[in-house]
């Protein structure tokens, strides 16, 4: 199908129709969506070559990541990549994805913007204060970061799930189930998410008159074997915990060995509460979920940061935008009361 055909079908001029693929802004919202289903249903795929030339623009966005980072053995990575290649696949954008040592990280984004090969970046991950913020605003690309870094938050385009609410709520309903020794299995408390999940299990327990004990906290990679030997470690104490709030569900399901080599069982001797991501690979599902869990998903937030940063590009000039997620807390089997024997089990 050429682009007069897909014209004619929707009844609309030729030049409506590439402005609206090409992401013009003098086309309003509603055509833009209405031209881009249509080329979806008949599989409409412009010319690249004909759309770089007339728009000036590459039709792609940057991602980078640190050859060390913690994001490529974080499984959360790949479902929020799949749901921003959605949404840049449905835009007509190819996503770049640059993989380089950490130190040359600042590099990697001068030379892809330097060099035109971008016309926009989505920023993963976010550190406190992150030094890729700073650079990409003074490099003057449009991009938006998935989370926040602490900083005033007007100052750039971010969606991010609202940790503290999240850990907040999980942590209060264990506090109404009767457990008071609650541990926290975090994720790295250098980025911010796990900075304000940590706020809001603490603002819990405060909230209750309980003292958040240093021992019942840790913060690693959202990894099973994180789980299970910080579990284990807990479960030794004198005065172990009796219920357990989690960063992710690969960390819970550690803790779940953990407790099983114990002799226990979660949901009646001990309780967990994590945070579901939705994983694509790993529901949290059946009749009753195997984990009650706070849960907001990760392949969403990728679908609608891909979103905002391709209105972005479209729109430079627009008011820079800021989306907060609540997550929905959902009952499983993995919690119950607190009984007395989990107390020295």
């Amino acid at each position: 199908m050429n682009l007069k055909e897909l014209s004619d079908i929707l009844g609309l001029s030729t030049t409506t129709v590439s402005r609206a693929l090409n992401g013009y802004p003098e086309v309003n919202s509603e055509t833009r969506a209405r031209v881009l289903t249509a080329a979806r249903r008949y599989d409409y795929t412009p010319n690249q070559m004909a759309r770089r030339l007339a728009t000036g623009r590459t039709h792609a966005i940057g991602h980078v990541i640190p050859l060390a980072t913690h994001q490529m053995i974080n499984p959360l990575f790949a479902d929020f990549i799949a749901g921003a290649g959605e949404t840049y696949s449905a835009g007509g954008y190819d996503m770049i994805l640059s993989v380089v040592p950490d130190h040359d990280e600042r590099e990697a984004y001068r030379s892809m913007i330097s060099q035109g090969k971008v016309d926009g970046i989505m920023v993963h991950g976010p550190k406190l204060d992150d030094m890729r913020i700073d650079l990409l605003t003074e490099l003057g690309v449009p991009f938006v970061v998935h989370g926040r870094d602490g900083r005033d938050e007007e100052s750039y385009s971010w969606l991010d799930m609202n940790n503290r609410r999240a850990f907040l709520r999980a942590t209060e309903l264990l506090l109404d189930l009767g457990h008071q020794r609650i541990a926290l299995v975090n994720g790295l408390e250098s980025l911010h998410f796990a900075r304000r999940r940590r706020t809001g299990y603490e603002d819990a327990l405060t909230a209750r008159g309980i003292l958040v004990d240093p021992d019942l906290v840790r913060g690693a990679d959202m990894t099973e074997s994180f789980g299970f030997g910080t579990a284990r470690d807990m479960l030794a104490l004198a005065d172990p915990p009796t219920a357990f709030v989690t960063s992710s569900i690969m960390i819970a399901l550690g803790v779940q060995r953990a407790l099983g080599e114990a002799g226990l069982r979660s949901g009646r001797d001990v309780s967990i509460v994590t945070h579901d991501d939705d994983l694509s690979f790993l529901p949290n599902s059946g009749p009753v979920q195997m984990f009650t869990a706070t849960r907001s998903s990760i392949r969403q937030a990728g679908r609608r940061a891909a979103e905002i940063l391709l209105e972005r590009i479209a729109n430079p000039s627009s008011p820079l935008q800021h989306e907060l997620l609540e997550a929905d807390l959902t009952i499983g089997r993995s919690t119950g009361p607190l009984r007395e024997r989990t107390l020295n089990a």
